[in-house]
This record gives C-alpha cells, structure tokens and sequence, in this order.
C-alpha cells in the first residue's frame, strides 16, 4: 500500500472507530494518525490469531483497522480514568 492509501484508509477507519466510540474533538489529522495506529495494531493482533492482515484498500482491512482503532481507543479510555 502507499502513503495515500494509508492515509485514507486511516481517515476512514478513525471517523469510523470515532463513530462507535466517541473520544470528543479531535482533528482531521488524529483522526488519520489514529487509524493507522489502529491499521497496524489490528494488523499485527489479526494476523497472529490467522485472521488475515492489512494487506490493501479492501473491506477486510478496513474492518481490521476500524478494530484496531476502537481497541486504541478503549485502551486510551482506560488510562484517562
């Protein structure tokens, strides 16, 4: 994948994950930097358990990389407490 598309994929995936857990105002850029965390994390934890990985603009990937980015969040959420 390059750099566009991560970028966009990480767009989507962090308004996304912003969808379905709030995390209150965040910029267009840590919405973009929060779903390319979550790309990679839900990469890495999808292709340990033998679920697939990131592997390009697609459906699954985006949906790996949406839980990435609400498993970044909840983690977030627990150490703001």
């Amino acid at each position: 994948m390059g750099i566009l598309s991560w970028i966009i994929l990480g767009l989507i995936a962090g308004w996304l994950a912003k969808f379905f857990m709030p995390i209150g105002t965040v910029g267009i850029v840590k919405t973009i930097l929060l779903g390319i965390a979550g790309a990679l994390i839900g990469g890495y934890i999808s292709t340990f358990l033998g679920w697939g990985s990131v592997s390009g603009f697609n459906f699954p990937s985006l949906i790996i990389s949406v839980l990435g980015a609400i498993l970044l969040i909840y983690i977030y959420r627990l150490i703001k407490q």
